[in-house]
């Protein structure tokens, strides 16, 4: 009998959205799940620099470069069970882009399984190697559709011995885009943290037993964090001389009370699932434009559905918002999951009207797939394709997802 080829969709933490860590429903595939690749092979103060499997949780990453007294940035709500193949396979941003980058900007190296078995070890610790192609960058934000990431060099920073945290009531996303400039006038790139949220996600948050900051709510919220690695940097006077002009202020008193106002951020997503179904949508555009996009998008969706709530949050600082829509009070969750496709297509007709991406920081997977296709030029979609045939010309790299 001649031998079936399978094909395999590689899984890490399974944390995403998107639906590209999972198989569909044809019974022909093999999920491949990397968690047992889990070693730090090795973690090079000098050289600053850690490499590590594709199995190792986030957080572990992150402990392991504390206990060398160095930092690794990444930061997400996931972090403590998404793994670093996950995180580099749809290209991870999270909460400190502004001054660390994407996974993309933290990656020296890769070690791939390729589609015919070969195995290429890319993992070079070298900040400059101008030999040709850069070939990780094709791997990074692939979603394993072009072959399999087992393991990574990753960069390190010094780590953080200043830290000033602030809670920031805003009338709007204007005020939002504006604060950010102020604040990035007098701290540089000391800023490191801008989460923008609507009144909507931080009520959801509050009904979880957390606490309000305010006496009074507000239309807008910020979290501001400035990081430095010096230990006698007065942040916090940095911080509250880039406030003028804001609604008002919480400034973090230490690190308790930081890790409670993150927490306010953090805790948007899981909050919003108690409230029915969640129809989220991952979006960027240029930052000067977010005010603008708000507004529309808003009064758009909320003409389609008369008492749709809102829940915009997101990373301002790169044009990043989570605009994800929960149902109106006391209406039926089946009726409003059904049009889930049509408001999607709002959102992302907005987002392009905009100049915008309609994914941001969560892959295409399997849920956009064929969306991608109204909104992505046709060359650009025929180079895609073609680096996928060239690869994978037996298809046999997590099927359906990305690319078709």
């Amino acid at each position: 009998m001649p031998r079936r080829r399978c094909r395999r969709g590689p899984q890490g933490g399974n944390t995403g959205l998107c639906g590209g860590a999972v198989p569909d429903d044809s019974g022909t595939q093999v999920v491949l799940s990397l968690t047992r690749l889990r070693r730090i092979r090795a973690l090079d103060p000098a050289n600053h620099t850690i490499t590590v499997e594709a199995g190792v949780v986030l957080a572990d990453v992150q402990a392991a470069a504390r206990g060398a007294g160095l930092l690794f940035p990444l930061s997400l709500g996931a972090e403590g069970s998404c793994t670093i193949g996950g995180n580099l396979a749809t290209n991870a941003g999270g909460t400190a882009v502004l001054r660390y980058g994407t996974m993309r900007d933290l990656t020296l190296g890769l070690e791939i399984v390729l589609p015919d078995g070969r195995v290429w070890d890319g993992l070079r610790a070298l900040r400059k190697d101008n030999t040709g192609y850069d070939l990780k960058h094709l791997f990074i934000g692939a979603e394993g559709t072009l072959g399999v990431i087992t393991a990574a060099v990753l960069t390190l920073f010094p780590g953080i011995r200043a830290r000033a945290t602030a809670w920031v009531a805003l009338p709007s996303p204007r005020a939002a885009v504006d604060l950010i400039g102020q604040v990035r006038a007098l701290a540089g790139d000391r800023l490191t943290t801008f989460e923008l949220m609507s009144r909507q996600a931080v009520e959801f948050v509050l009904r979880n037993g957390n606490r309000d900051p305010f006496r009074e709510p507000h239309p807008w919220y910020a979290l501001v964090e400035l990081t430095d690695t010096l230990p006698d940097s007065d942040l916090d006077s940095v911080l509250a001389a880039a406030m003028t002009g804001v609604t008002d202020a919480v400034l973090a008193a230490g690190p308790a009370q930081a890790a409670a106002l993150r927490g306010l951020r953090e805790g948007i997503s899981e909050a919003q699932n108690h409230e029915g179904p969640s129809l989220k949508h991952d979006v960027t555009v240029p930052i000067s434009d977010l005010p603008a996009f708000v507004e529309h998008t808003g009064a758009a969706l909320r003409k389609a559905v008369p008492g749709i709530r809102l829940v915009t949050y997101g990373h301002v600082g790169d044009g990043n918002l989570h605009y994800n829509l929960s149902k109106p009070p006391g209406s039926g969750d089946a009726a409003f999951a059904a049009r889930a496709d049509e408001l999607a297509r709002i959102v992302y007709d907005a987002t392009a009207s905009f100049g915008g991406s309609i994914s941001a920081e969560h892959g295409l997977g399997q849920s956009k797939t064929e969306t991608i296709r109204d909104y992505k030029p046709t060359v650009e979609l025929d180079l895609m394709g073609q680096v996928k045939r060239l690869l994978d010309p037996a298809g046999l790299m997590n099927p359906g997802k990305v690319v078709t």
